[in-house]
């Protein structure tokens, strides 16, 4: 897919599951199945919760916004349980500071960017 054609939000969430996965790989292997996991598995659930949301077809005679809107804030919600899980992992060193800094500002970017998409999204929807 080409990534011009590509909603930001996407291209940053993916960059934020890149990221995770390259940060989480070199963990000790005793946070494999807690933090290492959990952290790429929401980063994974994110893009998709983005992606269904967004194949959504959003119309005047169209139901599906409520859906779009659900997933979007699911997409929000899930977010921030990364950004959460990743101050986790570095209190229990199993990333590090700095690493815990770039996920934290990537998150945050994410977040802006869903929060700024279902604002959009509310001002088109049909009342």
């Amino acid at each position: 897919m080409d990534k011009k054609s590509e909603l930001i939000v996407i291209t940053k969430s993916k960059d934020l599951c890149a990221y995770i996965i390259t940060a989480t790989g070199k963990s000790p292997k005793q946070f494999r199945f807690t933090f290492v996991s959990r952290l790429q598995n929401l980063s994974l659930d994110m893009i998709e919760k983005i992606y269904y949301a967004n194949e959504l077809y959003i119309g005047k005679d169209s139901d599906s916004h409520k859906e779009r809107l659900s997933l979007q804030h699911q997409a929000l919600t899930t977010c921030k349980l990364i950004a959460y899980l990743s101050e986790m992992a570095m209190t229990h060193k199993c990333i590090l500071p700095k690493q815990y800094e770039q996920i934290a500002k990537q998150t945050t970017d994410c977040s802006r960017l869903i929060g700024a998409w279902i604002n959009s999204d509310k001002k088109r929807m049909p009342s």
